[in-house]
C-alpha cells in the first residue's frame, strides 16, 4: 500500500468505511492453503503480513511487504476480497473497490 492508502485504511477502520464493496458474493469459506506466503516462501524472501484471498484460500504477502503477493493475486486472478490472517484480525479488503469489506452473505 502507498502512504496514501495506508492512510485511508486507518481512517476506515476508526470511523467505518463510507464506499460499498459490491464484490461480497466472492466471499467463501475458505481454509489457508499455506502458514506463510506461497510465493516468498518459495522465493526464499519474508513478508510484513499476511492476507488470505476469501474466494479460495491462497495465502499471500500484503502491500506493505515488498512482493505484494496478496495485491497481485487479487489483481492476475480476479479474486477482489482478502481477509487479514494477523492473530486478532479479522478485517477484510477489497482491492477492486479499494475499501474495508462489511461481512454479507
Amino acid at each position: 500500500m502507498s502512504l496514501l492508502s495506508n492512510i485511508k485504511f486507518g481512517i476506515q477502520r476508526l470511523r467505518g468505511s463510507s464506499h460499498r464493496c459490491d464484490h461480497t458474493d466472492q466471499i467463501h469459506d475458505v481454509t489457508p492453503n499455506s502458514e506463510g506466503c506461497e510465493q516468498c516462501l518459495a522465493l526464499g524472501d519474508t513478508w510484513v503480513h499476511l492476507r488470505m484471498c476469501m474466494t479460495c484460500g491462497q495465502v499471500g504477502c500484503c502491500d506493505s511487504s515488498k512482493n505484494k503477493h496478496a495485491h497481485r493475486h487479487a489483481d492476475e486472478v480476479g479474486h477482489p476480497i482478502a481477509r487479514s490472517k494477523e492473530p486478532g484480525e479479522d478485517w477484510m479488503w477489497c482491492y477492486v473497490d479499494d475499501t474495508l469489506v462489511s461481512e454479507v452473505r
